[in-house]
């Protein structure tokens, strides 16, 4: 029960993030002013009376259904996964004897789900403040690179002697390192909605080096569009931001290429070696096309489904080169 629960709270997970990033790309983070209800309600007002309340309640905020529905639906479905998690850590402290991972790793679980709730709350209370958005995209990242090991520890094949070189297998743990640390930068990008700040490639506004306010551009207690004066925020700060990501995917696409090459001739780890070159591929053509396409929502959204994707094989990958739990 335990092996099939968490499975099933690693798949709800990826679409709970993929969810999330539509959310955000379709500008519905506000669909709803208030949490975790919406216009002080558990579900979107519908009827006329409902309606009427929320108005009493939000006279400067119109009822956007179609925005309203989409949070809510991301609401509902983040309100089942943490139940689902709940339910990891109750079996795993049932089956603490046979579980192949340490407790803590479910009780972790619990602790991260309950910041992410009070991050989803601050989210919308304090009107998308970038740091708060990004860190929430960071949360729901470790969530799924945590359940992901699980999983694999449960239902996978491990063994410290998959890999001979220690330079090697340091250099699989430094990839989470760069993994997540472009997770940032691309959400530091979506959340200042930074992502056009360039549109052409490889350069940017014709320059390799443009003109760039890095100060401002990662300030981390600014509020959304402006700088760490309240004033709006210079083109020059969005440029800063928008390279920087640029540059952080060139740096992880040469690393994990080069990861790739050490791993691929490993027959055990050949299979998820290549569907994670497969993936760094095709996230990074995805980068491009956004930029080069103004950004359409199914590509903005397959952006982030494939990251979260490339970080899953990057955990299996990890997982498969370290020795069992007990």
């Amino acid at each position: 029960m335990f092996n099939r629960v968490v499975y099933i709270a690693t798949i709800l997970t990826l679409c709970v993030v993929v969810l999330g990033a539509y959310v955000r790309l379709s500008d519905a983070g506000l669909g709803c002013p208030d949490w975790p209800g919406c216009y002080g309600a558990l579900t979107v007002p519908q009827s006329s009376e409902a309606i009427a309340h929320a108005q009493t309640a939000y006279p400067d905020l119109p009822i956007e259904h179609p925005k309203a529905w989409k949070e809510m639906i991301h609401r509902y479905l983040a309100g089942i996964l943490g139940l689902v998690i709940l339910a990891v850590f109750g079996l795993g402290w049932r089956n603490r004897k046979t579980i192949k991972v340490s407790l803590l790793l479910p009780t972790a679980l619990v602790f991260l789900v309950f910041f992410q709730g009070v991050l989803g709350m601050w989210t919308v209370t304090l009107l998308l403040k970038p740091a708060i958005v990004t860190s929430h995209l960071l949360g729901g990242m470790s969530t799924l690179a945590l359940l992901t090991w699980i999983t694999h520890r449960h239902w996978g094949v491990s063994s410290t002697g998959l890999l001979q070189s220690s330079n090697t297998k340091l250099m699989l743990r430094g990839a989470l390192i760069v993994m997540f640390m472009q997770i940032f930068l691309g959400g530091w990008t979506s959340t200042n909605y930074a992502a056009l700040a360039c549109t052409d490639f490889p350069t940017c506004h014709d320059a390799w080096f443009p003109d760039m306010d890095f100060s401002n551009a990662f300030h981390w207690a600014r509020e959304l569009g402006q700088d760490a004066n309240g004033k709006p925020l210079q083109l020059s700060s969005f440029v800063a931001i928008q390279w920087t990501h640029r540059v952080g995917a060139l740096i992880t696409f040469i690393y994990l290429s080069v990861l790739g090459i050490k791993l691929i001739r490993q027959t055990e780890l050949k299979k998820v070696t290549t569907v994670m070159l497969v993936l760094l591929v095709l996230q990074i053509a995805l980068g491009i096309a956004n930029l080069v396409l103004h950004l359409p929502l199914v590509l903005a959204v397959a952006h982030n489904m494939v990251a979260a994707m490339l970080l899953i094989a990057l955990v299996v990958l990890n997982s498969k080169v370290t020795v069992l739990y007990r």
